[in-house]
């Protein structure tokens, strides 16, 4: 399946608001139940039974994630080539 011109403005959009967004947000804080499958899927042992022993307490930590500055920038970059793409191309 090729994209046409207006598949590409989409993603450039997408990715463009995407990127406004990490820019604009420091970090992200997941719930509680987001925190808990990720120790119980991809943490060690130690981690997971260290998570289920605070989660048994009532002190559930819940994770923060940082992104990266040039994650930002990266997804801008990207987006707006995406848009300046479909701008180019012949109207379907």
């Amino acid at each position: 399946m090729e994209f046409n011109r207006n598949q590409w403005f989409f993603i450039g959009i997408f990715l463009l608001l995407l990127g406004l967004q990490f820019r604009m947000v420091t970090e992200y804080v997941l719930n509680r139940e987001t925190t808990q499958f990720l120790a119980e899927n991809t943490a060690t042992d130690a981690d997971a039974s260290l998570y289920g022993l605070a989660s048994d307490l009532g002190a559930t930590p819940q994770k923060v994630i940082h992104p990266p500055v040039w994650l930002g920038w990266c997804t801008l970059s990207v987006g707006s080539v995406f848009v300046l793409q479909s701008l180019a191309m012949r109207k379907p």
